[in-house]
């Protein structure tokens, strides 16, 4: 394989992408080429095989594929630095919340093919959901960008105009879901387990929900159903969760996140 990926940007989400796709054993580390300001963070990529670059300019030199890791109120300053390096026939995939393919296109020009991925951190463990969305113009790169991250995860091709939702959704939602498994980790140990006890048990009980409808293909409320009986515990536990806002506090959750992340990005 000849493939060049260059990582720009490479803090928790960039490292995290290496990591699953070199566990993805497709990709070795000869194929990828790291930057960030802290360089000595990158050590142990460097001690595996990766290049470590310096330079963003020397770092997409020889890449087909530049992947923007970078924060919103970064992206300007690093497309400036990059603008005119940058070839039609490299592929540039941005994951950068609320940044546009047009923001993009502004800085770097028309002709350099633009997908943007948003991934979330579990593609470290080939577990992610990544959300791929372009414009027109770059359809047809669409299945190369679905294919890279099919190794890490699943993947869906949605429209422009939702990743911002798909930021909140599965980006964000890794944190939120850790949260109530947080909490139910906590309520176990309230009632009658260590600590780390029950955080195992809430961990894998968490899994197997997940899997259950991802196995099923089925709606929530049917596996529920499945486990609630008439005046039993499992009913009384969920309406009292319900009576303390549980459900509309997760969608409210989502909800702000969704309009927090549309005002990441600033336009020059």
């Amino acid at each position: 394989m000849n493939t060049k990926i260059a990582i720009i940007g490479a803090g928790n989400l960039g490292t995290s992408l290496v990591k699953g796709l070199l566990e993805s054993k497709i990709y070795a580390p000869q194929h990828f080429v790291l930057t960030r300001r802290n360089i000595s963070k990158l050590s142990k990529f460097k001690e595996q095989g990766c290049e470590i670059a310096t330079s963003n300019i020397e770092a997409i030199a020889d890449a087909n594929v530049v992947i923007l890791a970078v924060l919103p109120q970064k992206v300007n300053e690093i497309l400036h630095e990059l603008k005119g390096n940058i070839q039609d026939n490299q592929l540039v995939i941005s994951l950068v919340s609320g940044v546009k393919v047009n923001n993009i296109q502004k800085i770097l020009g028309s002709n350099v093919p633009i997908v943007r991925a948003m991934p979330n951190t579990a593609i470290a463990i080939r577990e992610s959901m990544t959300c791929i969305a372009t414009t027109h113009n770059w359809k047809s790169k669409l299945e190369e960008v679905e294919k890279l991250f099919k190794h890490v995860g699943e993947t869906i091709v949605i429209n422009e105009e939702q990743m911002t939702s798909a930021t909140a959704l599965c980006a964000c939602g890794i944190a939120f879901f850790l949260r109530a498994i947080r909490a139910a980790s906590q309520g176990g140990n309230e009632i009658d387990f260590h600590a780390n006890e029950a955080l195992k048990m809430a961990a894998q009980t968490a899994k197997g929900a997940a899997s259950l409808l991802i196995a099923n293909n089925s709606h929530p409320e049917d596996e529920i159903d499945r486990v609630t009986s008439p005046k039993g515990c499992t009913i009384a536990g969920l309406n009292e969760m319900e009576h303390n806002g549980f459900s509309s506090s997760f969608i409210k959750g989502i909800t702000v996140s969704a309009k927090q992340a549309k005002g990441l990005y600033t336009e020059e």
